[in-house]
């Protein structure tokens, strides 16, 4: 048998394990914590409702489109080699860039800032508890991704079952014990941002955000050409249907009103009041699980692009972050690496604001992989040569482009100086680019003139 190199990543993840990262890693805090502000924007149940779902829809639209691309460069790295295949090498390492520095650090400290919130509740914690509740939970996340990926993978099993049980009550309590209508309530206060139904839907993808994560795993899947689509598409799907269903679960038994006022703490608030005090901390107990399994899904895949950047020597600082443990073969470098920029972002944004920025930044890239995918069938008509083709070509890479369009158009009119902070720190790549570069040619003509 033929033995893989020491120094390269392990394929061990077969359907269950890829399937339960995708479902583990998108559903986390988004679902539970943004109901407040989609209703805010929607400015009703029903607009909300249908936010949440065409969310979804953008959501899916994008993964089968992307689905037809990883099927066809199955590597380790994801968006990050989607990207420098189809525009070169600089594109593809702003496309890391953004991802190690800005969107994956700001999105691990949004989710763990999201739920640190429920664990001090649980806890019965002040909110000075809050930012070391969370450190202390992805410090541990990230040192059990520092064993063989295969612990990660287990983890993210039991996770994503565990999960199922809170959304699985919350969906059936309040769709056969609410009493409220689910469809139609308007909130009586006024919001600023009260009908924009955009920002609505920008905030519901911050839920559905996560499912390209497992394209970083490509070169640690068995036969990743064929399991990557299934899995991709199996995943939106099936958490698109969820949330829809928690959603109208939660309109169901709370009021407009009831929403807006609670905010974040709707739904610790949604748990206490069905179940009274005992059973409401079991079932904020299993919504933290769930918010964990979220953590090690995004903890065991981001590192992989800082590894997968570093093996082509576009970081500074390459041979220390491409590094990975003899035995277990897990990149212990780029997973510290990812852990200290997510912890430094916690401690300096508010969470809420933070997974709206991040969303923001790697929609830019989404939109040109979207982009990429007619760039690709022109370079390869024949469908016998693609692994996977994206079903209704080409209505449904171009809905997964507007809604991309639609996503950037958004936030900058929402939130322009947020974006102006965010597109900044990726423009700062350029520099690094240049120097990583340039250092790379100083270490060629050296290693030229000492074999001379």
């Amino acid at each position: 048998m033929q033995q893989e190199p020491a120094n390269e990543l392990k394929r061990s993840l077969g359907f269950w394990s890829a399937l339960s990262i995708v479902i583990g890693t998108i559903i986390g805090s988004g679902i539970f914590f943004k109901q407040g502000s989609v209703l805010d924007s929607a400015g009703s149940s029903t607009n909300a409702l249908i936010a949440w779902v065409l969310g979804g829809v953008i959501t899916l639209t994008g993964g089968l489109t992307i689905a037809e691309i990883g099927a066809q460069m199955p590597y380790t790295g994801g968006l990050y080699v989607y990207i420098e295949e189809l525009y070169g090498r600089l594109m593809g390492f702003m496309a890391g860039w953004m991802q190690v520095i800005v969107y994956g650090p700001a999105i691990i400290a949004a989710v763990a800032g999201f739920m640190s919130i429920l664990m001090a509740n649980f806890f019965g914690l002040s909110a000075a508890w809050r930012i070391p509740l969370a450190v202390i939970t992805i410090v541990l996340i990230a040192l059990m991704n520092m064993l063989e990926n295969k612990v990660g993978a287990a983890f993210a099993i039991v996770t994503t079952a565990g999960k199922l049980i809170p959304i699985a009550v919350i969906i059936i309590f309040g769709i056969f014990f609410g009493h409220e209508h689910a469809l139609g309530q308007m909130i009586s206060q006024v919001h600023q941002s009260a009908g924009n139904f955009g920002v609505a839907v920008l905030a519901t993808l911050f839920g559905y955000d996560g499912w390209i994560l497992i394209a970083n795993l490509g070169g640690e899947m068995k036969d990743p050409q064929k399991l990557l689509p299934k899995v991709i598409i199996l995943g939106i799907t099936a958490v698109l249907v969820i949330y829809t269903l928690i959603t109208y679960g939660v309109f169901r038994f709370l009021s407009a009103d009831q929403i807006d006022r609670l905010g974040e703490n709707t739904t610790a608030y949604l748990a206490t009041a069905a179940f009274g005090k005992i059973g409401g901390k079991l079932l904020s107990l299993g919504i933290i699980i769930s918010m964990m399994g979220t953590l090690n899904g995004k903890m065991m895949t981001f590192p992989r692009i800082v590894y997968a950047m570093a093996k082509r020597r576009d970081l500074p600082f390459s041979r220390f972050l491409a590094y990975v443990t003899p035995k277990s073969r897990v990149p212990v470098a780029a997973t510290a690496f990812i852990l200290v920029l997510a912890t430094v972002m916690m401690c300096f944004f508010d969470p809420d604001h933070l997974s709206d920025l991040c969303v923001f930044t790697v929609y830019i890239f989404y939109t040109l992989a979207f982009v990429g995918i007619f760039v690709l069938r022109h370079r390869q008509p024949d469908p016998a040569n693609r692994p996977f083709s994206v079903p209704l070509y080409p209505l449904i890479p171009l809905i997964a482009l507007l809604g991309g369009l639609f996503v950037l158009v958004s936030e900058v009119i929402n939130d322009p100086q947020g974006v102006i902070l965010f597109v900044g720190i990726v423009i700062v790549g350029l520099p690094i680019w240049g120097l990583v570069k340039w250092l790379d040619r100083l270490r060629i003509r050296h290693d030229e003139q000492f074999k001379k």
